[in-house]
């Protein structure tokens, strides 16, 4: 291992080892992890519950809801995870600081995106965990499966996350909101919750540009088939590397305009 990617990786497990820090010296941020995701999921399941009760019940499938809302908090959580990580610097007045050090914009990167998936494992496998109990539903019977619906949204997350990180370096803490408020445009139209040829046929097409739409539509197929349709998998991969991509861009350039200008020093403020 070359002596430049070790201290990378040094670099980048500082950044992991302050928000641990963060993290055990403060309950209400651990508890934050847990609360949200297994309240939900109780509140889906009983949902689950009371219409399979229901004359045609049998259609939705047991466990659609439970499996369902888990996914799609792994894709909430990933964002978020990724989103409050930067904000945290923010917080604390700990930008400046950050960069002035060795600490290098594509380090900051790697140790944002892995810093959320912590949190979402820490978050959504306490409520997936807590499902089996309560329903006699696990997730984890999916199998590889769900590392791969894990995977992709896992990865669009990230996309969101350094979108809003991009947004709020180059416009300031007005533009906070974004993180709790942008992933859930996302929520109607990538088929969460009901087949995407529910929507209008004009709205069809969008839906299928993004990756959620393959997970959670072949969420469905294996759990009304029991077939793992693959073909959604690597379509939800594709358009994973280019909205990846982009928003790495997007960080980037206005990581040099915020650093042009200033504003890593001011944001905050």
């Amino acid at each position: 291992m070359s002596r430049s990617l070790r201290l990378s990786l040094l670099r980048i497990y500082a950044i992991h080892k302050r928000h641990y820090y963060l993290l055990r010296g403060s309950w209400p941020r651990i508890a934050e992890l847990f609360y949200w995701p297994t309240v939900q999921m109780i509140m889906w399941g009983f949902m689950n519950q009371y219409l399979m009760q229901r004359p045609g019940g049998e259609l939705i499938g047991t466990g659609m809801l439970i499996a369902a809302f888990l996914l799609w908090d792994i894709l909430f959580r990933s964002q978020l995870g990724v989103s409050l990580a930067f904000f945290e610097e923010i917080y604390s007045r700990n930008l400046g600081y950050l960069f002035v050090s060795p600490l290098r914009p594509h380090e900051l990167v790697c140790s944002l995106l892995s810093i959320a998936v912590l949190r979402t494992l820490l978050g959504v496998g306490v409520a997936a965990w807590l499902a089996t109990p309560f329903y006699g539903f696990s997730i984890f019977d999916m199998g590889w499966a769900l590392v791969a619906f894990f995977s992709n949204l896992i990865f669009f997350g990230w996309a969101i996350g350094l979108a809003v990180v991009a947004m709020v370096m180059r416009y300031g803490m007005g533009a906070e909101s974004l993180a709790w408020a942008l992933v859930f445009i996302f929520a109607p139209i990538t088929g969460v919750y009901y087949p995407v040829a529910i929507l209008p046929a004009w709205l069809q097409p969008i839906s299928w540009s993004l990756p959620p739409t393959y997970v959670f539509e072949g969420l469905r197929e294996l759990i009304t088939t029991h077939q793992f349709n693959t073909a959604h998998f690597f379509y939800a991969v594709l358009l994973n590397a280019v909205y990846l991509s982009l928003s790495i861009i997007l960080f980037m350039i206005a990581f040099r305009i915020a650093r042009k200008h200033g504003l890593l020093l001011q944001i905050g403020e």
